[in-house]
């Protein structure tokens, strides 16, 4: 059988063509090592300011869509049983529900769907606390630049946890 790759304009995929026969008909076999194009996120931040921040810096890869937006852990967790989203990104210290009691709700309705906590309390502890609860990965919010690298990691399939 031969294979080879082929590039389809799409943001870092493998494709694998096998010939079948001798007169070059291909059949395509795709299989998307990045599955982060076509994101559908969920971002939430009692801060109007830095959700809109991570909007945008979100918004400029290529087929990445905030869908919705929450203030809380709780409206997170409503938005999220209204809607499902590929990935939520959120912060830990929030009024009324933390962000990781959120994650531990929406992880218990729905344990594939990742998520990467941005937060100003990074530390080993908190980390731990986070996997426990089945978040993917954190961004400390010192390095919200990051968070871009992080999404794409934890679509991945991969965890995100950084010093």
């Amino acid at each position: 059988m031969f294979e080879r790759n082929l590039t389809l304009g799409v943001r870092n995929p493998r494709i694998i063509s096998q010939r079948i026969s001798p007169e070059l008909h291909l059949r395509v076999v795709t299989s998307i090592a990045h599955r982060s194009y076509g994101a559908r996120i969920l971002v939430v931040d009692d801060n109007a300011v830095l959700r809109r921040a991570l909007r945008n810096l979100l918004e400029t890869q290529d087929d990445w869509k905030v869908c919705d937006e929450a203030s809380d852990g709780r409206e997170a967790v409503a938005k999220f049983d209204q809607e499902k989203f590929d990935v939520v990104v959120l912060d830990f210290q929030m009024p009324g529900m933390n962000g990781l009691d959120a994650a531990k709700q929406i992880t218990s309705r729905s344990p594939t769907t990742p998520i990467l906590m941005v937060t100003l309390h990074h530390s080993a502890q908190l980390a731990e606390e986070a996997r426990k609860v089945g978040i993917r990965g954190i961004c400390p919010k010192a390095e919200i630049e990051r968070v871009v690298e992080g999404v794409s990691t934890i679509l991945d399939n991969k965890s995100y946890f950084k010093n």
